[in-house]
């Protein structure tokens, strides 16, 4: 019988010919990540059973990103010893303040993760890289101490679910509608160890930052992974980055997947997750002029240029709405340099916007827009389980990048036809 593509790449890394679902493997990693919250965490285990050196420290990425910049002296103390650790072992790979930004974005972005390979990390959204078709998921800080220990884990194969989706997509529609979709659809334990497969025309008409974000958010399904097959768009994409050779995966026609869904994009509309589950999602125009209070464009879900190009290009010429705070974080400083250089952040300043240096911030509720009680937040990133972004009864909403733009705007969760023609944004964001 046929493999698909996350049975492929683990087989490939258990140094088997052939695995299927349900069985316990080892497995070689090829990057081990952790950042300033999960990586103290381990540190102090390899310190407690005496473990004074690496597998390899080439293998090993920290990144500091959470409470970055340091906003109090537990999250500085925190940084120290992570940037310590990195000293001692002779990890070059360590990446806070300048040319940093946030993990998932930043580590795609600079080559650290190819097509095939498989990456374990400290954070549950390291599933991101599925979008360029590597196996990536997230565990605790002592496996992966384990992993820094001895270059290896275990896993159990995770079935494989299948998500297709065909024809066009309507206007202002890309990743985050499609997996706040799927989430809708199956919930937030719909695929619970599962690695969720994406595939169809409607996925491979998508850009490399919307797969990234399908796959970003495998994990608010409950996902093992989110993986997308790669093809001349990933290779692209990758050649760009780095020069590293790499192995395309793709499923075998015959591969047995547990379930598979169906969804005609072309009947997709905009949509929002209403508090306080991923799963609670409704067409955008079912909750448009809901009250808000505040607006986050960033994360490491939707804080990639494209991301601040729709924005901008909603906003240009336009206010944010007096009585909102509109946030803005370009998930790299890369994307903030590339952003700053192209006129994108001069566009969004002029129109009120608060702009960040790179920082997870307001996403975990750590920094840079903490909720009250009462207020309510539309925001790119994840996740708007109670209390998430701040005070227990504060409410987040999740939207795509076009949705939060527009709401900002009219200070109300609101569509973006109701502040901008569709044209002239897709003019602006291809220049």
């Amino acid at each position: 019988m046929g493999m698909t593509i996350t049975e492929k790449i683990i087989a490939a890394h258990a140094g088997r010919d052939y695995v299927e679902p349900g069985e316990l493997v080892t497995v070689k990693v090829d990057l081990a990540i952790a950042n300033d919250i999960t990586a103290p965490l381990a540190i102090k285990q390899l310190e407690k059973y005496g473990i004074d050196k690496v597998h390899d420290p080439n293998k090993i990425a920290l990144v500091m990103d959470h409470f970055f910049p340091p906003k109090d002296i537990m999250s500085a103390q925190q940084i120290k010893i992570s940037r310590d650790f990195a000293k001692k072992m002779g990890i070059k790979n360590y990446f806070e303040g300048q040319d940093s930004g946030v993990m998932h974005t930043l580590l795609p972005e600079k080559g650290f993760v190819v097509p095939g390979d498989l990456v374990i990390g400290a954070d549950s959204h390291t599933c991101t890289y599925g979008g360029i078709g590597a196996f990536s998921t997230g565990v605790g800080s002592t496996d992966i101490a384990y992993i820094w220990a001895t270059g290896e884990t275990w896993l159990r194969v995770p079935e494989s679910m299948k998500f297709v989706f065909y024809n066009k997509p309507q206007k202002w529609v890309g990743g985050k509608d499609f997996v706040l979709t799927v989430i809708g659809k199956i919930g937030v334990d719909g695929a619970l160890y599962k690695a969720m497969e994406y595939e169809g025309e409607a996925i491979r008409a998508l850009d490399i930052d919307n797969r990234l974000t399908i796959a970003n958010m495998a994990i608010e399904a409950g996902g093992k992974t989110g993986i997308i097959e790669p093809d001349e768009k990933t290779v692209e994409w990758v050649r760009k980055r780095t020069n590293r050779e790499f192995k395309l995966y793709k499923s075998d026609p015959d591969a047995k997947y547990c379930c598979e869904y169906e969804f005609d994009a072309s009947k997709i509309e905009p949509v929002v997750a209403c508090p306080s589950l991923p799963s609670n999602v409704k067409p955008v125009s079912e909750v448009a002029g809901t009250h808000i209070d505040q607006v986050f464009i960033g994360s490491c879900t939707n804080g990639r240029l494209s991301d601040l190009k729709i924005a901008a290009a909603i906003l240009k010429g336009k206010k944010v709405h007096p009585e909102v705070r509109c946030i803005v974080i370009p998930a790299s400083d890369q994307i903030y340099k590339q952003a700053l250089h192209e006129g994108i952040l001069e566009i969004l300043a002029d129109a009120g916007c608060l702009i960040s240096t790179s920082t997870c911030g307001p996403c975990l509720g750590g920094h840079m827009g903490i909720l009250a009680e009462g207020e309510a937040c539309i925001s790119t990133s994840n996740r708007n389980f109670v209390g998430r972004m701040g005070h227990p009864k504060s409410q987040v909403y999740l939207s795509s990048p076009a949705v939060a733009a527009a709401s900002a705007v009219l200070g109300r969760i609101a569509h973006p036809d109701e502040v901008a023609r569709y044209e002239e944004v897709e003019t602006l964001i291809t220049l």
